[in-house]
């Protein structure tokens, strides 16, 4: 099989026509963005059959890369053929990046030099970022997140990571740890701070170092971001203070003494002389700050983090996260006074700062994946405070969390369409797309032994992270763009795999939208897992299956979303309901429709030999079957409610059909998924408990004794109260 395997990959990777001409490449080698596009242009052309010369005399092509600031614009490109001669300009050195990268496609699209046509295109949002959290110092202890640690130490992977972001066209890449700054410096007025010789600190400096010299490279900005009010271990312990502020603790008391405050201040300040390459820094009124009012947390943030900043004495790029909380504990909570408090502090920067602030907020919540109605933001609703008037020194950028699928891949371009064009208003600056929970780093996922195309998990989740940059930088990308991705990897017969994702992995945002959620574990979708709060003891809250009953009681996140207790109450299908509600027979056909199609798109795939197509197929069967359960599911909870509320045996019967039809679509996704996955460590798994070695495991399979409850549920009902 392996064998096969290999042959079929090789075929699939060659271009339709091989060239023997030679082509010349001219760019300014002191300029490194043009250095690393004329590299990737070099590989491209020699895996296309051309041989790339030196010499401009005797070459039948010539390529110019060059930058026109003034006619272009930032990160914006042009590729202009003219004979022989191919233009690529950039408007900037991140525009020839993007431009040459469109090149690099063409051609692995088969696309002869000849042939090439001309292109124009410019950046939808100046930001474009990825969220990435760092397996060191965590904000939440975990196993799920530790195991990523030798990984994300290796240069090679960030080599990977950035170059999957320059060729989607994310421009900016933001590092997450509590307390960076025991990895980066040794900090020259509290040497006692730090835990490295000096050795193991240069290994971490070359780290570093390295990160934001590739970054730079592809035109990529980078951020440091940590959380507030958090130590080193070995600082707190000589000084005796913040004795709660460092490693594994995250929901700590706001230790505001003098010695934390110069700490934090000269460490910001030594990290950014030390790392030229470094872009800016992020700060979060939130964790660390237990026991601190809106006002203080904010008085901080300028005293310290601000301040230290600007005493750097170089350009330098802010993101000033939006307050998490609007009382004095880490629970999130909202507040027009708090919002007014927030702009004026940014309002203050004036031009302090390397071009706009971006004010980061989340989009609803922890779980951007549900509707592309803004319903809420970390802590509730979210007022006009930051908008009216429209801001001059500061972008909003939406942070898209997705704490719902790690394992299956997932891509629906239309909603990632939808939510741009609802949500990118003229104060608008970008996005953010990233996990709290999930590290892209390890493939801890893969369970068989025959190859596969991928070596990071990231690289399994390519499409996710293609739909979300290139949207991000041209909406109306088309999806043959997409589509001819697909091509590329394993050849035509995997031209449905686009429109099959679309319409499987859409469950993932239609749970959503009928789950109301909040922070991260309130809800997982891939296992259709969400928080089971004990009121009583937070501790003893379990991740647990969405039951049945769950599911009548729970509200929408969705406001055009109808719960099935409402429905039921409204008169069910003979309702009064308004033309834009989604009532559970309106989802429950949207479900079926989409995932009986992407199983039909699919059925014809011969995934034989080739390991990596066989898991993309799997995966769209698997989002199939996990939207064809939950409609059944609905149609259960449907008539369990109708009979408990009207009476009629023949809607318990019809609900006990429904729920066992609804448990053999689930079997499907433990048959499938069995063989090809893992058990799988899952922070969301641990509830309130949050220690680095309880990590419980998931997989389907796992959850399946839950699922069948709701048969006996069905049969064990009555009618009435």
């Amino acid at each position: 099989m392996n064998v096969r395997w290999s042959t079929v990959v090789l075929l699939a990777a060659l271009p339709a026509t091989v060239h023997a001409e030679s082509v010349h490449l001219r760019y300014d080698a002191s300029v490194p963005q043009a250095v690393y596009a004329a590299g990737r242009l070099d590989r491209a052309l020699s895996e296309s059959g051309y041989t790339v010369v030196r010499e401009l005399a005797g070459s039948d092509y010539r390529i110019d890369l060059r930058i026109e600031d003034a006619a272009l614009g930032k990160e914006a490109f042009a590729i202009v053929p003219t004979g022989r001669v191919i233009t690529v300009s950039g408007g900037d050195g991140a525009g020839l990046v993007y431009g040459s990268l469109a090149l690099v496609e063409a051609l692995r699209n088969g696309t002869s030099l000849d042939e090439v046509r001309a292109e124009r295109a410019a950046p939808r949002f100046p930001f474009r970022g990825i969220k990435h959290n760092l397996p060191w110092d965590t904000y939440r202890p975990s196993l799920a997140l530790d195991q990523h640690y030798d990984t994300a130490r290796t240069v090679e992977y960030w080599e990977a990571f950035l170059d999957m972001m320059a060729e989607n066209r994310f421009n900016a890449l933001t590092l997450w740890t509590l307390h960076p700054f025991t990895y980066m410096i040794r900090p020259a007025n509290f040497p006692e701070a730090s835990r490295f010789s000096d050795e193991e600190l240069a290994e971490w400096r070359r780290l570093y170092t390295s990160i934001f010299r590739m970054a730079r490279d592809r035109g990529i900005d980078t951020y440091i971001v940590n959380w507030s009010i958090f130590i080193s271990e070995e600082l707190a312990r000589a000084h005796g203070v913040g004795l709660q502020n460092f490693y594994p603790h995250y929901y700590a008391p706001g230790d505001t003494s003098e010695v934390i405050k110069r700490y934090t201040r000269e460490s910001v300040t030594q990290v950014l002389k030390e790392y030229p390459d470094l872009t800016g820094w992020g700060i979060s009124h939130g964790e660390g700050m237990g026991g601190m009012t809106p006002q203080q947390r904010q008085d901080w943030m300028d005293e310290v983090m601000i301040a230290g900043m600007l005493a750097a004495g170089r350009p330098v790029k802010l993101i000033h996260r939006a307050p998490f909380s609007a009382g004095l504990s880490s629970a999130g909570s909202t507040s027009e006074e708090t919002e007014r408090i927030t702009r004026a502090a940014i309002e203050r920067l004036g031009g302090a700062f390397d071009g706009p602030i971006w004010v980061e907020m989340k989009f609803n919540w922890s779980h951007a994946h549900s509707t592309p109605h803004l319903v809420k933001v970390h802590g509730g609703e979210l007022g006009r405070a930051y908008f009216e008037p429209e801001p001059k020194n500061y972008k909003v950028t939406w942070m898209a969390r997705n704490e719902d699928f790690f394992a299956l891949r997932w891509g629906v371009p239309d909603f990632i369409r939808a939510h741009i064009a609802a949500n990118a208003a003229s104060y608008v600056g970008g996005y953010f797309v990233g996990s709290e929970t999930y590290i892209p780093a390890k493939d801890y996922f893969t369970a068989i032994e025959e190859p596969v195309s991928w070596r990071y998990a990231f690289e399994r989740q390519w499409l996710f992270y293609q739909l979300w940059g290139r949207l991000l930088y041209d909406p109306d990308t088309p999806d043959e763009v997409f589509r001819q991705a697909f091509v590329r990897r394993y050849g035509p017969q995997a031209a449905p795999l686009l429109e099959a994702y679309a319409r499987a992995s859409a469950t993932a945002l239609r749970l959503a939208s009928a789950w109301d959620l909040r922070w991260d574990f309130t809800l997982y979708s891939e296992g259709f897992l969400a928080l089971d709060e004990n009121p009583d003891d937070y501790e003893r809250s379990e991740m647990a299956y969405i039951s049945v009953d769950r599911l009548i009681d729970r509200a929408p996140l969705d406001p055009t979303y109808v719960g099935v207790r409402d429905f039921v109450a409204a008169g069910g299908e003979n309702g009064s309901f308004r033309g834009d509600q989604v009532t559970p027979p309106i989802l429950i056909r949207m479900l079926e429709e989409d995932c009986r199609r992407a199983l039909e798109l699919v059925a014809g795939i011969d995934t034989d030999g080739n390991a990596s197509l066989m898991y993309e197929v799997a995966d769209v069967k698997t989002w199939a079957h996990l939207g064809l359960h939950l409609a059944e599911k609905l149609k259960g909870a449907v008539a369990l409610q109708t009979f408990r509320t009207s009476g009629g045996e023949e809607h318990q019967a019809r609900a006990t059909r429904h729920l066992t039809d609804a448990l053999a679509h689930w079997d499907e996704v433990v048959r499938i998924t069995r063989p090809i996955y893992r058990d799988m460590p899952l922070t969301h798994m641990m509830g309130g408990r949050f220690t680095r070695r309880d990590s419980p495991l998931f997989h389907w399979e796992h959850v399946r004794p839950q699922v069948a409850k709701d048969v006996e549920i069905a049969r064990a009902a009555r009618f009435g109260p």
